[in-house]
């Protein structure tokens, strides 16, 4: 239920504690979501220093930022699942497999993304 108290400073610091608890979570309980901060924290930098303006720093990072974003909702959707279903259900097997095509097509994104803005410049 939605919090009836104004929004100041504190309840703005408790939202950023629930979202720090919730990154947390998804680093101790979701291995992919480790590998694909890993990966960010390698391709990030790169496409700082390989984008050659703002727009095409903001896309090859932010292309990358999306994956974590659908794989932090990807991640909460399993939980519930496994939640409210602990047995096999083909809606839960179905919601699961939604989730996990969203992360995938992310990933398409970013190759998408990185392709379009670099291979221009290899002659590709």
């Amino acid at each position: 239920m939605a919090s009836l108290e104004p929004r100041g400073p504190r309840q703005m610091w408790q939202a950023f504690r629930y979202s720090l608890a919730g990154l947390l979570a998804a680093w101790r309980f979701e291995s992919s979501f480790r590998l694909e901060s890993y990966l960010f924290l390698v391709l990030a930098p790169l496409g700082f220093l390989l984008g050659q303006n703002g727009v095409e720093r903001a896309l090859l990072v932010g292309s990358l930022l999306l994956v974590l974003i659908v794989e932090l909702l990807n991640g909460a959707v399993e939980a519930i699942v496994d939640k409210t279903t602990p047995e096999f259900h083909e809606l839960a097997g179905r919601s699961k497999d939604m989730g996990s095509a969203a992360v995938f097509l992310a990933m398409m994104g970013v190759a998408f993304t990185w392709a379009v803005i670099l291979l221009p410049r290899l002659g590709g």
